[in-house]
C-alpha cells in the first residue's frame, strides 16, 4: 500500500531545514506561524514515516578530495548484495540501482589516490558478479552538495527563506584543512545533523564553548554543510533518474549553468569518460521525466546525446542505516 503524502506544513518545515538544518525548533515556528511543539511533532512524524535525515556532511569540493561516480554492471542476481556493501563503506554515498537492476551507481570520495586505487584497482576486479567498471572522475559541480534540490521550489516565501538562510560561506583560495580532532566532530555530526553542544562535546571531548567555535568555522568555510536526505515520494515526486549527457566541449559550461537552474535537477556536474556531464533528476511521474528531456533538456544548443537511466531503487542517499 501506497504511504500518504505529506502536506503544506510537512513540505514547508522540510524547506526550512534544507535552508538551515540546526535552527532551533522555536526559530523554525516562528517563522512557519506554528507552535514548537507543532514542529517537533512534525519532524519527529517525517523521521519516523518519511525517512527524514539531517545529517553533517564534508563537502569534498572545498576539502580538495578526488570525486569519482563508478558504474557497476552486474549480474542481477548481486546488484543489491554489491550496493549493500558499498553502502557500509564511509567512502561512499548516493548508491543506486539502475538499468533494470543490473547496474549499481556509486559516488566515492577518497581523501588518498591509493583509497581509490584500492576499491578501484583491487577489491572491486575481484568481485566476480561485477562485469564491467566504469570509473568517471567528477570534474566540477554545478549544482548539488550544500545546495538542496527542495529549496528550488521552496514552499516559504522569500521573507520566510531570508529568516532562516545562515550566514554565508567564505570561501578560502586553497582547499580547507582538518585536524585530528575535527573527525569526532564530524563523525557526530554524520549521525545527527541536530545533535546538541552538549552532545557533541561528549562525544569530542572538547568543552562546549571550543565545540560551537569549532563548528561555526567549519561551517563558514563550506568545509562541512549540514543537508536534508528524505523519501521523496512522500512528496509526490516518484520518478527519479540518471542522465549521462553527451555535450559539445565549447557548450559545456553554458549547458552545465543550465541544468542548475531546472528544477527538475538534483545534481548537476562534469565528468570524465564517455559523456561530460552527468546529471540527477527528480520528477513527479514518467510522463514529467519525458516532458523533462523532450521540452527543456533536449533543446539546450550542444546537447549531442542522453543517456536515461531510470533509478529502479536508492540504497543510500547520504548516510545508510543497514
Amino acid at each position: 500500500m501506497d504511504s500518504p503524502e505529506f502536506d503544506e506544513l510537512d513540505q514547508r518545515l522540510v524547506s526550512a531545514l534544507v535552508l538551515d538544518g540546526r535552527a532551533p525548533f522555536s526559530r523554525i515556528a516562528a517563522v512557519l506561524g506554528v507552535s514548537d511543539q507543532t514542529v517537533a511533532r512534525r519532524y519527529r512524524r517525517l523521521y519516523t514515516e518519511g525517512e527524514l535525515r539531517v545529517v553533517g556532511v564534508r563537502d569534498t569540493e572545498r576539502l580538495g578530495h578526488t570525486r569519482w561516480m563508478l558504474r557497476l554492471r552486474c549480474t542481477p542476481d548481486a546488484s543489491v548484495s554489491i550496493a549493500t556493501a558499498l553502502a557500509r563503506r564511509p567512502d561512499t554515498a548516493w548508491i543506486g540501482l539502475t538499468s533494470g537492476g543490473t547496474e549499481v551507481v556509486c559516488t566515492t570520495a577518497s581523501r588518498r589516490p591509493e583509497d581509490h586505487e584500492a576499491l578501484l584497482l583491487g577489491k572491486l576486479p575481484r568481485t566476480p558478479s561485477i562485469v564491467e567498471i566504469g570509473a568517471h572522475q567528477l570534474l566540477h559541480r554545478f549544482f548539488g552538495g550544500p545546495l538542496g534540490w527542495f529549496a528550488k521550489d521552496s514552499a516559504l516565501t522569500a521573507e520566510e527563506r531570508a529568516a532562516l538562510l545562515p550566514e554565508p560561506v567564505e570561501l578560502s583560495a586553497g582547499p580547507v584543512r582538518l585536524d585530528e580532532e575535527d573527525e569526532a566532530l564530524m563523525a557526530a555530526l554524520a549521525r545527527n545533523g541536530r545533535a546538541g553542544y552538549p552532545e557533541l562535546q561528549k562525544a569530542t571531548g572538547r568543552s562546549e564553548s571550543a565545540v560551537k567555535r569549532r563548528l561555526d568555522q567549519l561551517l563558514r568555510s563550506g568545509a562541512l554543510f549540514i543537508d536534508v536526505e528524505f523519501d521523496t515520494t512522500r512528496f509526490g515526486f516518484r520518478t527519479r533518474a540518471l542522465l549521462w549527457i553527451t555535450v559539445a566541449p565549447s557548450a559545456l559550461a553554458a549547458v552545465g549553468a543550465a541544468l542548475a537552474s531546472h528544477a527538475e535537477v538534483a545534481f548537476a556536474g562534469a565528468t570524465s569518460g564517455p559523456a561530460n556531464l552527468v546529471a540527477v533528476v527528480i520528477c513527479r511521474d514518467p510522463a514529467g521525466l519525458y516532458t523533462y528531456l523532450s521540452e527543456k533538456l533536449g533543446t539546450l544548443e550542444g546537447v549531442r546525446h542522453v543517456e536515461t537511466a531510470p533509478l529502479l531503487r536508492q540504497v543510500k542517499r547520504l548516510t545508510y542505516e543497514g
